[in-house]
């Protein structure tokens, strides 16, 4: 299958989603700083860009702190050291609340940055972790979890 070899080539190259995240980060600041059109500014930007962070970063650390309670490992990249799924609490709504708040944070970075052109970062940031981390995850959570992972999957979205 398709899918399984995406996700055998992409898991041996290893790179940590916050690494990809920290890509991203710089890209939307080299954008900012050298693209000469995209400024924007709004009632509220500040605001709601601060509200984006803070929920990014509340997310993303209770989304941690369920896979410590439940005693597995937060590696992404070593998911074959996962022993049990975590199915409760944020992963109710969502099977990847921690890659949620790395976006919510980069949108909160880019309505700082003020250059619209930075949503297309952005956008571009959800196609690379769909495809190039959660598929490889998919894949090889579901040889390793089997039918309690393909229930999971049909029960929970991916992201939200």
């Amino acid at each position: 299958m398709f899918e399984t070899k995406i996700a055998l080539v992409y898991m041996k190259i290893k790179i940590p989603p916050v690494v990809v995240f920290l890509i991203f980060s710089v890209l939307m600041f080299l954008l900012a700083k050298y693209l000469p059109v995209g400024q924007f500014d709004f009632f509220g930007r500040v605001v709601l860009s601060y509200i984006l962070g803070g929920a990014g970063v509340l997310l993303g650390s209770i989304a941690v702190l369920q896979f410590l309670k439940n005693k597995t490992t937060v590696d992404p990249i070593n998911i074959d050291k996962a022993n049990k799924m975590v199915i409760t609490g944020l992963y109710k709504f969502s099977r990847n609340p921690m890659y949620l708040a790395l976006l919510l944070v980069l949108i909160a970075i880019g309505l700082q940055l003020q250059n619209a052109f930075n949503t297309i970062l952005a956008a571009a940031f959800v196609y690379f972790m769909n495809h190039f981390q959660i598929l490889p995850e998919e894949v090889l959570l579901e040889k390793k979890f089997g039918k309690e992972f393909r229930l999971y999957k049909k029960a929970v979205r991916r992201w939200f």
